[in-house]
């Protein structure tokens, strides 16, 4: 599946990154713990978080996850719009919960 397919099934909302919505997403991490995340997300993982700052877009493409799934509304800085518009990447925004979120995607990719 693609990030642009799950955006539609979810019901998404695009903040940043529209350049990045064919890549694949093969799996998901959860977790706000930027250090632990950058050491244990895989590539093309849907990551979701509520870190919507400078340092997740940083570790988004240090990890090369194929997205940041924002959950319960958490909002993009600024600064970290731009810099994911710069490196190209996908910023998504949900008001759903890290856990009904990541059983979602773990249905859509069973």
């Amino acid at each position: 599946m693609t990030v642009a397919q799950m955006t539609t099934v979810l019901n998404l909302k695009v903040l940043a990154g529209r350049q990045s919505m064919e890549r694949l997403v093969a799996g998901g991490y959860c977790g706000d713990l930027l250090s632990w995340v950058m050491g244990r997300a895989k590539a093309d993982d849907v990551w979701i978080t509520v870190m919507g700052n400078l340092n997740a877009i940083a570790v988004a493409v240090l990890a090369d996850v194929s997205c940041i799934l924002l959950s319960e509304n958490a909002a993009l800085d600024e600064d970290a719009r731009q810099k994911a518009e710069e490196e190209g990447v996908t910023v998504l925004q949900s008001d759903r919960s890290t856990y009904d979120l990541a059983v979602a995607i773990g249905k859509l990719l069973s």
